[in-house]
């Protein structure tokens, strides 16, 4: 005869191939704090409801607090036989409290009990991975900072474009982390929600206050429908898109820092702490914390992927299918935390050659669009002044001079509008500083932007 909690309905005992491939506790046990918490507070509102005693209830919760002392101390005992981390702590509760345990199911299912522990695991999951953004954008502000004055060429199809400042350059990033940011907050409103007391899936004929377990909890809210609150996995499945998206800006911030570190771009420096070597070539520097990254972020986004079919066949309301979340949650949320830990670690520690970068900006014919805005100021149309512009630069490519090496009588045979004021129009810095407009790459603009940034980020 099996002794499953299940069991009454069987015969036969439980195969051991079975329990091994059916248990989830390798993966399921670090819920275990949010599981006593969640049971903790399911006790009192028996208690609240007059289904168990009081008595009953404290000694349900000191008994509770007891199997958290020893999984904490590593002291717990784990067997496949008892499927997960719900059953676990349920049997050790029994030895250290006797008969009065099998009154702590009553109300609920593992299928609440479950969806109530991964809401409370993200609870705080999320609010780590939000102090985590702050932190990286907190030394992207003052990178930014410390190399005001740095320019480099600004990229679109990875072909030089415009001259920018390097702090512009780096609060693109920051704007990028401040929406992932804002998104794991907003997904806090559909993760805080209490769902224990639905039980299975049609909800209880006891008459518990599910309000004050949510008050007991912290949640916001209680779900509507029993159903609903079983089969639901939205909350998790947003969690891991949002994380995806977050990776993917990591992903690439990384990808600049490799190609910014490599002797073709020479723009970066890599800390030695921060890189490896190679195991055949002594004069490898490789960026392999960048590339890491930039590969983990594949992980979740196959994570997210995997959680999407895992559910869009499933009819409700529980399917044991939806087992297989946790882990795909686990580590989409411990990818992109220690991600973002050492990212913020390694930015800050980067030396840029501002020269080189500088030197980089000076090349390539960056100031074209410039000088095509200055024959809009003399009163040609854009689309005419493009057509010159480009005549100009096709002439200097074929002299081998950039367009500010040419001479005043050069330029005058493609436009009489250029005057002798052109050449200090074209400079690098009268170029980034002429874009005033919110959001340009002005120094001006750029120390406001800074000034913001850290404002907000001090009240975070």
């Amino acid at each position: 005869m099996s002794k499953k909690q299940w069991g009454g309905r069987f015969e036969e005992k439980t195969a051991k191939i079975v329990e091994r491939f059916t248990s989830s506790i390798d993966v399921d046990r670090r819920l275990y704090a949010y599981d006593i918490q969640g049971s903790i507070a399911h006790s009192k509102t028996l208690a609240k409801a007059g289904i168990i005693s009081a008595k009953e209830a404290r000694e349900l919760t000191a008994g509770l607090k007891k199997v958290k002392q020893e999984i904490d101390a590593h002291t717990f005992d784990y067997n496949d036989a008892l499927e997960d981390i719900h059953t676990h702590i349920e049997s050790r509760l029994a030895q250290l409290v006797g008969p009065v345990a099998q009154k702590l199911h009553t109300a609920r299912s593992r299928n609440d009990q479950v969806a109530l522990d991964v809401r409370l695991y993200l609870r705080d999951t999320v609010t780590t991975i939000i102090h985590l953004l702050r932190r990286l954008q907190k030394a992207m502000v003052r990178v930014a900072k410390r190399h005001v004055d740095a320019v480099l060429p600004g990229y679109t199809h990875l072909q030089r474009a415009q001259p920018v400042l390097l702090a512009h350059h780096l609060l693109a990033y920051y704007e990028m982390f401040s929406r992932d940011a804002e998104r794991f907050n907003d997904c806090l409103k559909r993760i805080n929600v209490m769902p224990l007391g639905s039980a299975a899936l049609a909800g209880t004929s006891h008459p518990i206050d599910r309000r004050y377990t949510a008050e007991l909890l912290g949640f916001k809210k209680v779900s509507a429908n029993s159903m609903d609150a079983v089969a639901d996995r939205d909350f998790m499945i947003e969690f891991v898109s949002i994380a995806s998206t977050g990776m993917m800006h990591l992903s690439r911030l990384s990808e600049e820092l490799i190609i910014w570190s490599s002797a073709e771009f020479n723009f970066i420096e890599l800390p030695d702490a921060f890189a490896t070597g190679s195991s055949i070539m002594p004069q490898k520097k490789n960026p392999d914390v960048a590339e890491l990254i930039r590969g983990r972020s594949g992980r979740v986004f196959g994570d997210l992927m995997a959680m999407l079919t895992l559910m869009k066949s499933l009819p409700l309301s529980y399917n044991r299918d939806m087992q297989e979340d946790k882990a795909l949650l686990f580590d989409a949320a411990d990818t992109l935390s220690a991600c973002l830990d050492i990212a913020a670690q390694l930015l800050p520690k980067i030396k840029f050659k501002k020269s080189r970068m500088q030197a980089a900006a000076n090349e390539g014919y960056l100031n074209a669009t410039d000088l095509a805005d200055y024959l809009v100021t003399k009163g040609m149309p854009f689309r005419e002044a493009h057509h010159c512009v480009g005549q100009i630069v096709r002439y200097a490519v074929s002299k081998g001079k950039e367009i500010q090496e040419l001479s005043l009588a050069e330029l005058q045979q493609f436009s009489d509008c250029i005057e002798a004021e052109i050449f200090d129009f074209l400079t690098t810095q009268q170029m980034i500083d002429r874009r005033t407009t919110i959001g340009g790459t002005a120094t001006r603009a750029v120390r406001a932007a800074i000034k913001t940034a850290e404002k907000k980020l001090k009240k975070c």
